[in-house]
């Protein structure tokens, strides 16, 4: 009988969610910080890809004003990943998304001068750029998948069990993507 018992408390307390629950939840946070690093990088880049846009485009002042511009309120928005809520996330994307729209006006400066697509400065960096981009894919990927896992622990039982008697952890957002009624149409690309 004591075997038994025994038997089903360890079965009970390694399904229980204990462990699970935290370490979800920890992975959900150091994900998060991986999206928050790579939008680090591309926002350090940026300088140097202004700069060199300069010496060639110097009267595009406008659209390389615009990119320092949401540039600086894109850095200035700041997302605890303690504090993930629907409303922190729309103030990033929200941020992120001025920032990926001034850089796609920079690029069609750039195709406005030949010169500066053959100067391997600036190649240097839009790979840079680009790969920076790809990055920041993959690491909302990765967040996306934590947060589904960490979801699914405190709503599926049996670990919603004891997420709802000991730790009530609410479930978090999901990325989501800003803006989406223009990003489902395919882009126009014209030569």
């Amino acid at each position: 009988m004591n075997k038994i018992l025994i038997v089903l408390t360890t079965l009970l307390l390694t399904s229980c969610g204990m462990q699970s629950i935290p370490t979800s939840l920890n992975e959900v946070e150091a994900k998060w910080a991986e999206v928050q690093n790579q939008y680090k990088r591309r926002s350090d880049l940026i300088p140097n890809l202004v700069s060199t846009v300069k010496g060639y485009a110097s009267h595009e002042k406008d659209t390389l004003t615009a990119v320092v511009e949401a540039r600086a309120k894109a850095t200035s928005v700041n997302v605890d990943a303690s504090k993930l809520n629907k409303s922190n996330m729309a103030k990033y994307a929200q941020a992120q998304q001025g920032l990926s729209s001034a850089l796609g006006r920079l690029m069609v400066v750039v195709e406005k001068y030949p010169d500066l697509k053959a100067n391997a400065n600036f190649r240097d960096l839009q790979v840079q750029l680009e790969g920076t981009e790809n990055r920041i894919t993959v690491a909302r990927n990765r967040y996306i998948e934590s947060i589904k896992q960490f979801n699914n622990l405190i709503s599926v039982p049996p670990t919603s069990w004891y997420n709802s008697m000991f730790l009530k952890h609410e479930k978090k957002p999901q990325f989501q993507v800003q803006n989406l009624e223009k990003v489902q149409d395919a882009p126009k690309v014209e030569f």
